[in-house]
């Protein structure tokens, strides 16, 4: 089983084969607009911007089950991070990462590489890096910024 083996819907609600994103570097993220460390959009922009046309995609799922803090729609949500962050990537639709409503590519995810709290997404801004074979390589505290996954992105790509 692979990343590409999932379907998921995106802001706009329609139909994502993850398929897709075969040969493609991913950063995987689940995020919140109202979260202390939301400001991290600007570095996953700036990621975006540099290695794009290497490769590199983020995947944005955003999630409201720590605080609360992605109380809006997907419209909403894309509306903020366009106009605040200015955001170019792909953002996705709501998802819950725990739980028994779990998305299936979060489930997957961390049955690839547990946190220090085991499988369970500890918060919001938790990231998993994928190569361009679509494995699982590495997951991030969200406490790591976007800048300090940097190099390992650049040695995937």
């Amino acid at each position: 089983m692979k990343i590409y083996d999932f379907k998921v819907k995106d802001a706009k609600g329609e139909e994502v084969d993850l398929s897709s994103y075969k040969g493609k570097v991913l950063l995987v993220v689940n995020t919140a607009t109202g979260c202390g460390f939301t400001p991290q959009y600007d570095g996953l922009q700036d990621l975006y911007e540099k290695y794009a046309e290497k490769g590199f995609e983020i995947l944005d799922f955003p999630c409201n089950q720590f605080g609360h803090q992605a109380p809006g729609t997907e419209e909403e949500i894309v509306d903020f991070c366009q106009s605040r962050y200015g955001v170019t990537f792909r953002q996705f639709a709501k998802i819950d990462v725990n739980g028994e409503n779990q998305s299936p590519v979060y489930k997957y995810l961390k049955s690839e590489k547990k946190g220090v709290m085991g499988e369970n997404i500890k918060w919001n801004f938790t990231k998993f890096l994928i190569d361009r074979e679509g494995n699982v390589i590495d997951r991030y505290a969200p406490t790591t910024t976007p800048e300090k996954i940097e190099e390992k992105i650049k040695e995937l790509l």
